[in-house]
């Protein structure tokens, strides 16, 4: 286990810069994900993190040691690193054992202590008993187990993961997140994980990263990129936000203030961050659509509207209402019970602590919390 360092990772092919520019710190024990849409340079960075890819320009450091400097790259199989692709690479003509076990066979380690530590490993990730299995007898998430296995065996000084659960179905991926992380707690293993799905970066991470177009946008907790997104593109990748377009009626010195949104009443809102912030002018607003709240006959409070439902889709214990003010439309998630109809008239209302503010335009350069 050890503290990972990038900095001013720099990485081009010709004219087209994938990787611009970009510094952060894994600490020891810490599990950060690298989160983006496709093409952002998040495995490329992890690719280089790896030895697997050169880079124009950077530092990397893990444990403190320079890996990848001033052309100046170590090999893969000397960082001390190991890393799970999407591909899970077990190979079929080979048993669990042999699988598990080749990393350390390749070290020349002592047949006792293999046998001790892919018991071991295999232990970990609930395979004691499939040892004499070939890969082409296992489901998909026992090859990814196996995966797994493979690459804490050797205890490596960090982990690398290139979205390990994407060939999975949406059940079993579900349940792999959940014991993936168990296995990194337990272990305390330093690990960086590449996923361009959000919700598995908001359950497994103690911090992501986000990533656009080589660069990074955003690095903070799960909850500091919910609840303080930076820019427009940090509120619309992360969770189901309506952005609306506002200007500034009344700004508070406690960083509320009340917004006039285009289409739509004036509203009371917050400003995710303090940088930026104008007594006047433009802004974008961030409804969450789990932060509109249908009201009871009687009830009242700041920020309520009155809504027509333009359509409703059940989606299980909630349903997505698509709500009608006055020119302007939200996306809202309701209670499925007692939910309303299409064509209904409903009164809603917006908690001023959710509807989140962020200036109109902000350069979307890394936001640290």
């Amino acid at each position: 286990m050890a503290k990972l360092s990038v900095e001013g990772l720099v990485v081009a092919y010709g004219s087209v810069t994938a990787v611009r520019n970009v510094s952060f710190d894994v600490e020891d024990g810490e599990f950060v994900s690298l989160l983006g849409p496709s093409g952002c340079g998040k495995t490329t960075t992890l690719r280089c993190i790896a030895g697997l890819e050169g880079s124009a320009a950077g530092t990397i450091r893990i444990g403190g040691e320079v890996v990848a400097a001033d052309g100046r790259d170590v090999p893969p199989e000397k960082r001390g690193i190991n890393m799970v692709f999407q591909s899970y690479a077990v190979w079929p003509h080979m048993t669990v054992f042999e699988n598990v076990a080749y990393g350390l066979r390749t070290r020349r380690e002592p047949a006792a202590a293999i046998d001790a530590k892919v018991g071991e490993a295999l232990k970990i990730v609930g395979l004691d008993g499939f040892a004499a299995r070939y890969g082409t007898e296992l489901s998909g998430g026992q090859q990814q187990r196996v995966a797994l296995a493979r690459a804490v065996v050797t205890s490596p000084r960090l982990l690398l993961f290139d979205e390990p659960l994407s060939n999975l179905d949406a059940g079993l991926r579900d349940r792999m997140r959940f014991e993936l992380v168990e296995l990194q707690r337990r272990l305390g293993q330093t690990s960086l994980y590449v996923t361009h799905d959000q919700s598995e970066a908001m359950l497994m991470s103690d911090r992501i990263i986000l990533m656009k177009d080589g660069e990074m946008i955003q690095s903070g907790s799960p909850r500091d990129l919910y609840e303080r997104p930076a820019s427009r593109f940090a509120a619309e990748f992360i969770g189901n936000a309506n952005i609306l377009e506002a200007d500034i009626v009344r700004l508070a010195g406690d960083g509320s203030a009340l917004v006039s949104l285009a289409g739509g009443p004036a509203i009371e809102g917050r400003f995710s961050r303090s940088d930026g912030v104008r007594p006047s002018g433009p802004v974008l607003a961030c409804i969450r659509a789990e932060s509109i709240l249908r009201l009871r006959d009687g009830e009242d409070g700041p920020n309520g509207f009155e809504a027509e439902v333009a359509s409703v889709s059940f989606l299980g214990p909630v349903v997505t209402c698509l709500l009608r003010i006055g020119g302007m439309t939200l996306r809202a998630e309701l209670p499925a019970r007692g939910s309303p109809a299409a064509g209904d008239t409903i009164r809603a209302r917006i908690d001023p602590d959710a509807v989140i503010l962020i200036p109109n335009g902000q350069a979307p350069s890394a936001q640290h919390p």
